[in-house]
């Protein structure tokens, strides 16, 4: 059962992770790489505030492997954070590499520690 749950979880993040991207594309026209930027910060805060809430609210652990993994895991992305750096550095945009990795690396920290403290808020 926990691999129908992060299967399907898994489908519904590449697909709201590829409908973002369809989506910001239609108005940014930088060669920063926001889409990725927005849906790894998005899901950082949203993992941080759903692993706080979870023992609160009696989450399943499928349920939770499911969120956690499936739709959030498919949803962020490493390897086109990674693949988008090294493509801006081949392309001599170094400080646009070197923001975007800090602000991947620091905003992630930052937004999964909001949504760590964001679930707190609403502590029963």
């Amino acid at each position: 059962m926990i691999y129908i749950m992060v299967g399907l979880g898994g489908v519904i993040g590449a697909l709201l992770r590829y409908y973002l991207g369809l989506v910001i594309f239609t108005w940014w026209m930088s060669p920063f790489p926001l889409p990725t930027l927005i849906a790894n910060l998005t899901g950082s805060f949203v993992l941080g505030w759903l692993t706080r809430r979870a023992s609160d609210w009696k989450i399943h652990p499928y349920l939770f492997t499911g969120l956690g993994t499936g739709l959030i895991g498919s949803f962020t992305t490493f390897s086109s954070l990674s693949a988008e750096t090294v493509a801006l550095l081949n392309g001599n945009m170094w400080g646009m590499a070197i923001v975007y990795v800090l602000l991947s690396l620091f905003g992630g920290l930052l937004m999964s520690w909001f949504g760590l403290k964001g679930g707190n808020r609403f502590v029963d």
